[in-house]
């Protein structure tokens, strides 16, 4: 009979910094490519500029678009990385879902309240949200943060915005 190990949070170490962060670094610029869109303020062939006859005063304007934006709370799966989820758990998935409802656009750390987990995953007791963490950590997917609130996400396998910008 197989011994399992049951896994614990204090496992794992606690990070004042992203363990991710220079592993991400790497991939991302490895991934990026420059792309350029006119008419903004940006592109000069979207600056206009405009002469008055009588005094020579020149006055420049630039196009405006108006664009529809999705309002949604949304985060970002890269599929390079999705492996990291085929072995959990479901109360692991139940508390990355409750995760991704943590994140802030452009942030690799979340702040983790384990009242708020409790009601998103329907838990009854910590159990199960603590085994999903320690899960979520042995998948390198989270990391802990300096303190039982914050925590650090892996923005090579998850993130909300541009990780070029981040």
């Amino acid at each position: 009979m197989e011994n399992k190990k049951t896994l614990k949070l204090t496992d794992f170490q606690k990070n004042e910094e992203n363990p991710f962060m220079k592993q991400a670094i790497e991939g991302i610029e490895n991934h990026v490519v420059k792309k350029y869109k006119s008419s903004t303020g940006s592109d000069k062939k979207a600056v206009v500029a405009v002469a008055d006859t009588d005094t020579g005063e020149v006055f420049k304007t630039s196009f405006i678009r108006q664009i529809e934006v999705d309002e949604e709370q949304f985060a970002k799966l890269y599929l390079a990385n999705f492996a990291a989820f085929f072995n959990l758990s479901q109360s692991a998935i139940r508390v990355f879902g409750y995760i991704l409802t943590c994140m802030k656009p452009k942030s690799d750390m979340i702040i983790f309240d384990r009242r708020k987990c409790l009601e998103y995953t329907q838990y009854k007791s910590d159990k199960a949200i603590y085994k999903g963490l320690a899960e979520l950590v042995q998948g390198e997917i989270i990391a802990r943060g300096p303190n039982e609130y914050n925590w650090f996400i892996n923005p090579l396998i998850v993130f909300n915005g541009d990780r070029v910008s981040f």
